[in-house]
């Protein structure tokens, strides 16, 4: 339903959005991810009609969005981070005013803003005056206005912004129910809440795709290569190359990283190492804790780094551009 082939998007020298390709079909919640500047506004406003590539093609429910845009604006639901509202209005009426935006007749808008007000917990205060509503109650009235006209893609930056927990995990829930029959794109800071809502995650960096997967696939593929965090004693002078050297003779260390001078700082009279395997290596704690006990070192911690989305996530966006390499979903 939602389709990005080869997109390109320049704001003066700015090229915001680099030849990027991705397809979502329905059932699909995908999490766009990236860091400030890394094209993901861009591309939103892109697939919701509010800016238009300056080469390749996106469609939208199958129409093109440049070339049919009324008709792919229809197919999507947006609820904007800072979505704009009409304080003055009751909830209600903020609602109905939207629906009739969308040319839905009398019956039709009483119908879909109860629908709406059902949906996103709003009965509380349908007919309380939207500046005077909470952050949260706000943010809902907000994701109602979205959900409508039955849109079957909805684009979400950041939903949960300003919830509580209780209302996280209800939005969580209603998001989950919504992708049955519709096609999803959320934005969001929190990574957590991407790897709890989304079945693929998308993250850009520098205007591109640097991933495109299942998150758990992500986690999968990286766990495949296992590092160690290492600590031992720094005694005397010397001590860092000859432990350099021992981690070097153990079989299947692919890379070894030494204190960085933050580290060096804070953790005195001691070195601290990260030790990465090779692909497919097996656990290499007994190895690593042999090879230091044989060179005479005591060690204080050994231990286990588990990637985690967060840590994939800050390792793709960090690489050069030349090494990046979009994970294929």
């Amino acid at each position: 339903m939602i389709t990005v082939s080869r997109v390109h998007k320049k704001f003066g020298k700015i090229h915001a959005v680099r030849g990027i390709t991705f397809e979502l079909v329905p059932g699909q919640v995908a999490g766009l991810l990236g860091p400030n500047g890394a094209g993901k506004t861009s591309t939103i406003r892109m697939i919701t009609g509010y800016s238009t590539p300056d080469s390749g093609q996106v469609s939208v429910g199958g129409y093109d969005a440049l070339l049919q845009p009324l008709a792919a604006r229809r197919c999507v639901g947006y609820l904007p981070e800072a979505a704009p509202l009409y304080p003055e209005m009751r909830t209600v009426d903020y609602l109905s005013y939207r629906a009739r935006l969308y040319g839905m007749d009398r019956a039709m808008r009483a119908s879909a803003v109860r629908r709406a007000i059902d949906r996103c917990w709003l009965g509380d205060v349908a007919v309380r005056r939207v500046g005077k509503l909470s952050k949260g109650y706000k943010q809902r009235v907000c994701l109602a206005a979205a959900l409508l006209h039955e849109p079957p893609v909805l684009v979400l930056d950041e939903p949960t912004n300003g919830l509580d927990p209780s209302q996280i995990r209800e939005t969580r829930e209603l998001i989950k129910e919504l992708s049955r029959e519709r096609t999803m794109l959320v934005s969001s800071h929190i990574l957590a809440e991407i790897e709890r809502l989304c079945n693929r995650v998308i993250i850009m960096a520098r205007g591109e795709v640097r991933a495109d997967a299942d998150p758990a696939a992500l986690v999968a593929r990286a766990r495949e290569r296992a590092s160690y965090v290492v600590q031992c004693r720094r005694s005397r002078p010397g001590d860092d190359e000859r432990m350099y050297k021992v981690w070097q003779n153990i079989p299947h260390i692919a890379d070894i990283q030494p204190d960085t001078p933050d580290r060096a700082a804070t953790v005195q009279g001691w070195s601290i190492w990260m030790l990465a395997a090779k692909p497919g290596a097996p656990d290499l704690r007994e190895q690593i804790a042999q090879a230091a006990l044989d060179a005479g070192v005591l060690i204080r911690e050994l231990r286990h780094e588990v990637p985690t989305l967060e840590k994939i996530f800050l390792k793709l966006v960090e690489e050069a551009p030349e090494q990046a390499q979009a994970v294929p979903a």
